[in-house]
């Protein structure tokens, strides 16, 4: 057996509480809150590890750790909540390793990694994606479906249903099944050893194989010493090997020691060191590293922000740009495609609210400029098309059996109605005189009009006021901004890019430069 890299670890307390664990959940969310900033920086520092390591063969040590920081914290709350449940202890809020912690994880930095291993361990890991995808999940959950009232019992993880299944068994029996949390333990391991993998911390692959329990195994010892022990808190001295006599101490090993005689340790006639003396001898002290100060927290976190707000608004404008060259017609419009709305009734109207335009009329036409509904009716019948207040458009169809189209869902479009009974219309829709915008007649019509400030309704009927009504619609608009808000989107974004970047690349580096000074 060899150690791995990624070592994760946790003791389970003795006293969880029966039901707290029901209400985690509530108490973890400033955790989730801060891990959802903090893994959007992680994922931006995995990119530039990346390039580091696919150009340098190294990976950058503030980096490393800032990353390694977040799987800590992220396995901390983990423990506490809904992957585990080990613990009543509210997780600590940092980066660094608690020693004291009942849950810890390190992962051991790489001097050197390969060059080309970067580009293709996301494929090499597709196995162990495949398990994953049975572990994780997050838990069995109700799920209700509106359409048909049918509820289900969803699926979740593998570790998901084992901790539930723990739970139970705690607020139940006030036992946490020990062979359960050796097991899901293991399952944990698994993960983010798999994770450390693909996240390029090591080039070591992931073992298939559950090292189930709280402690880390360990690698086996050459010589007759066999077995695996646990790997004990950093800087402390590796336990004597079991039957070994305990080490006399310093001043017994003085006085038995004559003149002229080799004292304690290892030969130095050229014979290998003993396994019990390796096991005996205190591991080297790790060298000293600066901490992510929280200004540096918060400096990349900002600038991991700023760089997805940039990242964004790029394409957005540049949609938006592609929009404006070659989506306008002849007219200089830009809208939709014709679709079919028909209604058993005498009229189809908009709903109330649909167009409601608020602020200053020179907003409203530097925004949508002229708007235009065209139409042609899918009967012989000539087609009216209006728009009119809606307020007066309500009054004219209140007492008229007529369709408001309240939706329109899906890809084909398809219109949701609702139905309004009623008589057929006292006037005829082109004798009203309440219509701002009006055409009619056989064939395709259109109605141009000049977008203004209020609620505005859009009324089809058949001209001769008869039933059922039958069309295919269309609605476009000039937008007459749109080639500057594209322009502003995509400057907007490289300036929140550049300004983004910035910060995030004088926090590594300061971070780099504080780590290179204390080793």
């Amino acid at each position: 057996m060899t150690n791995n890299p990624v070592k994760l670890e946790a003791r389970l307390d003795p006293n969880v509480s029966r039901a707290l664990w029901l209400v985690k959940w509530l108490l973890a969310i400033p955790h989730y809150i801060l891990l959802f900033f903090l893994w959007m920086v992680f994922w931006v520092f995995t990119v530039v590890a990346f390039f580091a390591i696919l150009f340098t063969g190294r990976y950058p040590r503030a980096i490393f750790d800032f990353n390694v920081g977040v799987l800590r914290w992220n396995w901390r709350v983990a423990f506490y909540a809904y992957s585990a449940l080990g613990t009543d202890r509210y997780p600590p809020f940092t980066l660094e390793d608690v020693p004291d912690y009942p849950a810890r994880l390190e992962v051991a930095y790489p001097e050197r990694l390969s060059h080309g291993l970067v580009l293709v361990k996301w494929i090499l890991a597709i196995p162990h994606f495949l398990v994953l995808a049975v572990l994780l999940g997050g838990g069995p959950y109700l799920s209700y479906r509106w359409e048909d009232s049918n509820v289900s019992f969803e699926g979740g993880g593998l570790i998901g249903l084992l901790v539930l299944i723990a739970g139970f068994v705690l607020l139940f029996s006030g036992r946490y099944p020990r062979d359960l949390f050796a097991l899901i333990m293991g399952l944990n391991r698994w993960v983010y050893r798999v994770a450390g993998y693909v996240t390029l911390m090591t080039d070591q692959y992931p073992p298939f194989r559950l090292d189930t329990g709280g402690e880390e195994p360990t690698a086996e010892l050459p010589g007759p010493t066999t077995g695996t022990t646990a790997l004990p808190a950093a800087g402390a001295a590796m336990p004597p090997a079991a039957g070994a006599a305990p080490p006399a101490d310093a001043a017994s090993s003085a006085a038995t020691t004559q003149p002229g005689e080799p004292g304690p340790g290892p030969s130095t006639a050229g014979e290998p060191p003993h396994p019990q003396d390796v096991q005996r001898a205190a591991p080297p002290p790790p060298p000293p590293r600066r901490k992510w100060s929280p200004g540096r927290i918060v400096s990349v976190i900002i600038g991991t922000l700023l760089i997805a707000a940039g990242l964004a608004a790029i394409p957005i404008g540049a949609v938006g740009l592609w929009l404006d060259q070659t989506a306008r017609d002849s007219a200089g419009f830009i809208g939709t495609d014709l679709h079919r709305f028909s209604s058993p009734n005498y009229a189809l109207t908009s709903e109330p609210g649909a167009l409601r335009f608020d602020g200053p009329d020179w907003v409203m036409h530097r925004i949508l400029g002229d708007v235009r509904v065209s139409g042609e009716s899918a009967q012989s019948t000539p087609l009216f098309i209006g728009i009119a207040p809606t307020e007066e458009a309500a009054a004219y169809l209140e007492p008229t059996a007529h369709t408001v189209v309240s939706d329109l869902d899906g890809d084909p479009l398809t219109p949701k109605y609702r139905q309004h009974d009623g008589n057929a219309p006292d006037t005829l829709p082109g004798d009203a005189t309440f219509w701002v915008a009006s055409a009619a007649g056989t064939g395709s019509q259109a109605v141009r009009w000049d977008a203004r400030t209020g609620d505005w309704s859009v009324v089809v009927m058949n001209a001769d006021g008869s039933r059922p009504v039958d069309a295919e619609l269309a609605v476009a608009a000039t937008l007459p901004w749109l080639d500057d808000l594209a322009f502003w989107f995509i400057g907007t974004g490289l300036v929140l890019l550049l300004g983004g970047a910035l910060l995030v690349a004088l926090a590594i580096n300061r971070q780099q430069r504080a780590t290179e000074m204390a080793t």
